[in-house]
């Protein structure tokens, strides 16, 4: 069907290991791909609909005006037709196409230090407009998160990650929960947990004429996308890190910590730069073992220099 729908419309195909987006000169056209990952179920036609108006709706808060609506698309006389309801086989999300060069990730030689604050303002303030989910705020749930983690990563120690920095990594986050344990607590009370982006990185963010758009949200899985607005916001810094834009790293979260008000900022923050960095780890040691992906040297380079990063935040975590 992709295909011969891309032929039909004239678009390039691009695929990711969840969706075909479909690009044209002005708008795009997202397709998920019937899959079941458990964390992600688009395998029937209904649940592929429901996530394509559950990613319209969540985005359209950090993104005006890019998020243009969920459209049909149609079997009919041996055609694929977009945009036509007729004999509904498929649905697409319908998004205004983002240039390239607006993408934080490829502005990284020119973004300035104004551009970065102006960002971390406008999480700031999406995060103190966003629904509050306390229930993703308590200690077992991050705890479960983390063993997820170490568990999924251990047949990678002695190849992405160092057996003294794994240890090390748990060591720290161990002793984080048993000391700021009532912290937990404290930042549900104050209503520090919302439902927020889940995937802020310098990819999904682009400075475009009309304003700051953050787009491509986790809609399929609410347990990745809600949670403390520190680690939400501290995704953009963490790579920021990674990329050597440490002052610019310093610059957003400095300009977040004014604005948000959070007493606790700095006893966290680490914490979670630590679990956004290990995470980032593990997925791309993942790529090792997928038989289709074909730089496979390049994943296992980045993913140890992602672990490492993760050490050094460990080391920054408060005793």
């Amino acid at each position: 069907m992709i295909d011969a729908l891309a032929k039909e419309i004239g678009a390039k195909v691009v695929q990711t290991h969840t969706s075909w987006v479909l690009i044209l000169n002005h708008v795009v056209y997202k397709i998920k791909k019937p899959v079941n990952f458990g964390f992600l179920d688009y395998s029937t036609l209904e649940k592929r609909k429901e996530n394509c108006e559950r990613e319209v709706l969540l985005n359209r808060r950090l993104c005006k005006g890019i998020y243009l609506g969920v459209v049909p698309i149609s079997y009919v006389n041996g055609r694929y037709i977009i945009e036509d309801d007729s004999h509904v086989v498929e649905y697409a999300v319908k998004m205004r196409r983002i240039p390239q060069e607006k993408l934080l990730v490829n502005m990284l030689s020119s973004v300035s230090e104004e551009q970065i604050r102006s960002i971390a303002r406008h999480i700031a303030k999406f995060h103190a407009q966003a629904e509050i989910r306390d229930e993703f705020g308590k200690l077992e749930v991050m705890k479960f998160n983390t063993d997820e983690n170490f568990e999924q990563t251990k047949k990678y120690i002695g190849i992405t990650i160092d057996s003294e920095d794994y240890q090390f990594i748990v060591d720290k986050t161990e002793a984080f929960y048993k000391r700021y344990a009532e912290l937990f607590e404290k930042r549900i009370k104050e209503g520090r947990i919302r439902d927020g982006h889940g995937d802020i990185r310098l990819e999904h963010v682009a400075l475009l004429d009309d304003g700051i758009c953050i787009f491509d949200c986790i809609e399929f899985n609410e347990r990745f996308r809600c949670g403390d607005v520190i680690n939400d916001m501290c995704f953009l810094s963490m790579e920021l890190d990674f990329y050597g834009k440490s002052e610019l790293s310093r610059a957003y979260e400095d300009e977040y910590k004014s604005f948000s008000m959070d007493e606790d900022f700095n006893i966290f923050l680490p914490f979670f730069k630590c679990y956004r960095a290990y995470v980032r780890g593990k997925v791309n040691s993942f790529l090792l073992d997928d038989p289709n992906y074909q730089q496979k040297e390049q994943a296992k380079a980045v993913a140890q220099k992602l672990f490492k990063l993760s050490a050094h935040y460990a080391h920054l975590i408060p005793a």
